[in-house]
């Protein structure tokens, strides 16, 4: 009976998440990409407070990366516009904060946050960084229960109360409404790890999938980093000094540009091929508009896609990929992009492929540039 109820709560789940098939990869209707960061805690939330050995605590630290993150953004890349869940020590609700991000039409959540183990100190350190996802490591169900934790302190409760991690009906609903924003989720979680290890020189301790309120209920690509533990002393004083928060503030910044770069968002650096050029199209290279992506098959219909007709699909691990048009210029397939977007697939983007195999759409234009 157990069997039957949870098949039928999935297969409910999976109707209604085709229903919306336009919104998969959701972005900002406005003119402008908008990132939402979530400075974690503040106010009566202090967070972890680390050691000890500072006043400051996980709540002071996240401010001061997140709105030095907020103001390099803005200043390097003017046209995508930045908004805070807090810009102050004051403690908006986790309800409040996924509310605020998904009313402004938010197109990227990146929370920050920081690490501890139990006690004032530990040996654990380094950077982590999460995407919405099942866990059964117990260190990582630490780090879920510490950052939902704080919903206890909260005076409404009862909006709450379809958050159960421990149901595996809750978590799997869940992870069907969200899973359209999962591989972007993951593929900013990769620059940012990879980033935190390169131009910081700290200990990267990975991308990881666990369960947190702020992840699960904002519907666009989402992560929730922890800079590092501030129970562990030389990573503490590393995070409250100037330099520490510059280089992780740097690091951040770099793994956002390059996930809009691999979006193609704000791409003011590529050279493009110029309007009307003659220029004949670069041997074995083909671009492609991306429109969707599921871990469910579909019939490449014009019926399941809005009316687009030339859909294809590509399988990479359990996902597939939906393509609209295909074509070797690239002047031809922003075409295809703008008429996908005009059909409803507002976030979707241009890709590129050399002898078949998906390449960096940067490293495509730049070659057929030359």
């Amino acid at each position: 009976m157990q069997t039957y109820k949870l098949s039928l709560f999935v297969f409910i789940i999976i109707v209604l998440t085709f229903s919306f098939n336009t919104a998969l990869y959701s972005q900002s209707s406005s003119n402008n990409f908008v990132i939402m960061i979530d400075p974690g805690h503040g106010g009566k939330d202090s967070g972890t407070p680390g050691t000890g050995r500072y006043r400051t605590t996980e709540k002071d630290i996240a401010l001061d990366v997140s709105l030095a993150l907020g103001k390099m953004i803005q200043e390097k890349i003017p046209t995508v516009k930045v908004v805070y869940t807090r810009s102050n020590d004051i403690y908006p609700t986790l309800n409040g904060r996924t509310i605020l991000a998904n009313k402004k039409d938010v197109d990227l959540f990146i929370s920050i946050h920081c690490n501890a183990q139990p006690g004032r100190t530990g040996s654990a350190y380094g950077s982590e960084t999460y995407v919405l996802g099942t866990t059964k490591n117990k260190q990582n169900l630490e780090v879920a229960k510490r950052e939902n934790s704080v919903i206890a302190l909260e005076d409404n409760t009862e909006v709450y109360k379809d958050f159960n991690p421990d149901s595996p009906e809750s978590v799997l609903g869940l992870m069907i409404a969200q899973e359209a924003y999962l591989d972007h989720s993951i593929k900013l979680a990769r620059y940012i790890e990879d980033e935190f290890q390169v131009t910081a020189k700290r200990k990267s301790r990975g991308v990881k999938q666990n369960i947190f309120y702020v992840l699960a209920y904002t519907y666009m690509p989402s992560v929730l980093v922890e800079l590092g533990f501030l129970t562990h002393k030389k990573e503490e004083d590393f995070l409250n000094s100037k330099r520490g928060k510059e280089l992780m503030t740097k690091s951040l910044f770099n793994a956002v540009e390059k996930y809009l770069q691999y979006l193609n968002v704000n791409a003011n650096d590529i050279v493009f091929v110029e309007e009307n050029s003659t220029k004949p199209p670069f041997k074995n290279i083909e671009f492609k508009v991306q429109i969707a992506a599921s871990s469910k098959e579909l019939e490449t219909k014009p019926y399941n896609f809005n009316g687009l007709d030339d859909i294809s699909l590509i399988k990479e691990g359990s996902l597939y990929r939906y393509f609209y048009g295909c074509s070797p210029n690239y002047e031809i397939i922003k075409q295809f992009e703008e008429k996908a977007r005009k059909n409803g697939y507002e976030s979707c983007f241009v890709v590129a492929f050399k002898d078949g195999k998906k390449i960096p759409l940067i490293d495509a234009l730049k070659t057929i540039s030359n």
